[in-house]
């Protein structure tokens, strides 16, 4: 009988090896650097990298493990049924073109989808909800801002009775947005939608990992817990 063959790795095409690759994306998308940035830094570790590298590396590697952090959190907490859904959207600037990123965020500030739309009307907002709800289940109770299309959207779904809106209500996801900011006037902006949304979804699940509400020690229990996970991606 034949064995059943092994998954082929993703850096088998790569001199570099797959710890320096992995700490290359996960300083490119973790904090506000530049591509030579981390080629600078990098470069004092005595790794000779150059800038476009850690551009190669970023686009084939950064959606490969942001999905696979995903998939993992997805797993653990589709059974979890007692959430509180945030949603907000906030403009983001496309070569001086506005455009909107959905965010939904669960009561702990976890980011469970990223999501960019042209328009911010019923019909966008349809398209975030049923892409959230899909992934990650049915939510108890959904907070949003004032904007309609929420309602409109989720009055199509049969969930017109779940949406809450109130003052600082929603503080949750917008306070998810500042990190996200931070990064983007690091980067210059961005100039095309495939990019924004690649980026946005990756640069949530990353910052999931690094983020802490508890005690020291329930934190440096975690810390440890996410640098193991996140260093099983490349091995």
């Amino acid at each position: 009988m034949p064995r059943p063959r092994k998954p082929a790795s993703p850096f088998r095409y790569f001199n570099s090896s797959p710890e320096v690759i992995r700490l290359v994306v996960l300083m490119y998308v973790r904090f506000p650097l530049s591509l030579r940035n981390v080629e600078d830094l990098r470069f004092e570790r005595g790794i000779d990298i150059c800038h476009e590298t850690v551009r190669l590396w970023w686009n084939r590697f950064g959606p490969l493990f942001g999905g696979e952090v995903r998939r993992q959190r997805v797993n653990r907490m589709r059974g979890f049924r007692h959430w509180r859904w945030h949603l907000d959207e906030m403009y983001v600037k496309l070569n001086g073109e506005m455009v909107y990123l959905w965010r939904a965020v669960d009561h702990e500030g976890e980011i469970l989808e990223s999501y960019v739309t042209k328009t911010r009307d019923k019909k966008a907002a349809l398209a975030f909800m049923k892409k959230a709800l899909k992934r990650h289940g049915s939510p108890d109770a959904i907070t949003t801002d004032g904007l309609r299309s929420y309602g409109a959207a989720l009055s199509e779904l049969g969930s017109r009775e779940k949406p809450e809106v109130g003052r600082w209500a929603n503080n949750r996801v917008e306070n998810s947005h500042l990190p996200f900011r931070r990064r983007e006037r690091a980067m210059l902006r961005f100039r095309q939608m495939r990019t924004l949304q690649s980026f946005a979804s990756v640069h949530a699940n990353v910052h999931n990992h690094e983020r802490h509400l508890v005690d020291r020690q329930t934190y440096k229990q975690r810390r440890f817990a996410a640098l193991a996970e996140w260093q099983a991606l490349a091995s």
